[in-house]
């Protein structure tokens, strides 16, 4: 058997081989009959399946891709299945048209082990001129080494996360985003919520595979991460040498810096301080640059509203985690010592919330971003919706703290009138133990974390 592959050439297959590799068109049916946990991002995937001729489904390992993947597809071919000494992976490196074969949607999990697949389906894409071919998913950038073309106008990306707490059934969604920004939301019970619970939920993480199980083992998960990280996949997705020594240092100064703007300065005098060992500027910026690649890092951006004065604005980054079970898991923070060490926890807490933000944010079309100047103003996050309009976030554990990030609120607000050209259509603190969602009578909403929703 003769088949062509995007640069017009041929390339001889035994028939057995073929047939052996179409047998994987099976799999996507058989995933499909159990059961599906539904995400945030299913409904944005539909949409771009009837805009492009393919999507790509990036974000970290172990979120659900592959999972969400096949639940949006009709065949697949996994790059990574070890069967047949890893047979899929180099039947697409012989010829990256082999494995476009199949009942489209196809998926092609794990695309970046073999690069040449961009090019490959943004060709099929190209010649068809048809929507919804392919789906596409990566827990890892490539370097793009014979990635020729972008894929601009054939191929979109979409991110995914680990599941927030309205995705794994965490949150009850009595609060709703879309309600915020219209001022429509009703005051509601929404029951009491424990501070362990809360460390539970923080610890657990957002991994699918983690839910139902114990916490202690849930934190098992997330170490085990950690390790193939260090261990093999920053290896795969760069040519150089690493120190894997300093790198498990700087994830552990992430970790101690998890939630703050703590410059690349300050993680190398962390990194001293604690550890009494050196890391160049070089050096960091490198390995920052590996860790985001491999989606185990996503920064907020700073929030840059259009001043009237010269107010100058911080343009730090929120360091962050794509999850908090992973800070938690490096510093070895378990329920018991978060119990007892509630001043850490309360920047894991703010991870928890704004890694939910984040995904709430992106499926109304919106974006999470946070604000500091050099006068100490600060808001720990700010949703801008896909319509332009803004709301402020104050995150705070317990109630005790609500007054304090309510003034702050108010006196931002009242800074944004002044100073911007637009002002917050809504200020909320998000708050862990509370036992309802309702409007205080100076207009700041309290939510609860774990009612919160699009």
């Amino acid at each position: 058997m003769f088949l062509p592959n995007p640069g017009g050439c041929f390339c001889r297959i035994r028939a057995d081989v073929f047939a052996n590799l179409n047998k994987i068109s099976n799999l996507a049916a058989v995933m499909k009959k159990i059961d599906y946990l539904p995400r945030l991002i299913d409904r944005k995937i539909e949409s771009l399946l009837e805009t492009f001729g393919a999507i790509c489904i990036e974000g970290p390992k172990w979120c659900g891709k592959t999972w969400t993947g096949m639940h949006h597809s009709k065949s697949s071919v996994m790059l990574g299945d070890p069967a047949g000494n890893f047979q899929n992976r180099q039947l697409a490196m012989l010829n990256p048209a082999l494995v476009l074969d199949g009942e489209n949607p196809r998926l092609i999990d794990e695309w970046q082990e073999v690069p040449q697949l961009w090019d490959a389906v943004r060709y099929y894409a190209d010649q068809n001129n048809e929507k919804g071919l392919f789906i596409m998913t990566g827990s890892s950038t490539p370097q793009y080494k014979g990635v020729m073309h972008s894929g601009t106008g054939r191929i979109t990306r979409v991110k995914m996360r680990p599941m927030s707490l309205y995705e794994s059934g965490d949150s009850d969604g009595k609060v709703s985003l879309t309600d915020l920004f219209d001022n429509t939301q009703k005051d509601v019970i929404t029951g009491e919520i424990s501070l362990g619970r809360l460390i539970e939920l923080t610890v657990r993480g957002g991994w699918p595979a983690a839910l139902g199980i114990s916490s202690d083992n849930a934190a098992e998960i997330s170490k085990s991460y950690i390790d193939s990280v260090i261990n093999n996949d920053i290896g795969r997705v760069t040519d150089r040498k690493h120190d894997r020594y300093k790198i498990e240092l700087l994830l552990r100064s992430l970790a101690r810096n998890e939630s703050t703007t703590a410059t690349n300065n300050k993680l190398i005098q962390d990194i001293s301080d604690i550890d009494s060992q050196t890391i160049n500027k070089e050096t960091l910026s490198e390995y920052l640059e590996v860790l985001e690649r491999l989606f185990l890092i996503e920064n907020i951006k700073p929030f840059s509203p259009e001043l009237r004065s010269g107010i100058r604005i911080k343009q730090a980054k929120k360091r962050h985690f794509t999850d908090p079970s992973l800070a938690c898991a490096l510093l070895g923070a378990n329920r018991e010592r978060l119990s007892g060490d509630l001043n850490t926890y309360g920047f894991m807490f703010e991870s928890l919330c704004e890694r939910d933000l984040l995904t709430y944010a992106e499926a109304i079309s919106g974006e999470l971003t946070h604000f500091q100047d050099y006068s100490n103003n600060e808001i720990d996050a700010i949703i801008q919706s896909g319509d332009g309009r803004w709301g402020c976030i104050e995150i705070k554990l317990g109630m005790n703290q609500v007054d304090k990030a309510a003034a702050n609120l108010l006196k931002m607000n009242n800074f944004f009138k002044n100073n911007s050209s637009s002002s917050p259509a809504f200020l909320a603190v998000i708050c862990g133990m509370t036992s309802a969602a309702y409007r205080r009578p100076d207009g700041v909403y309290v939510v609860p974390i774990t009612s919160l929703r699009p």
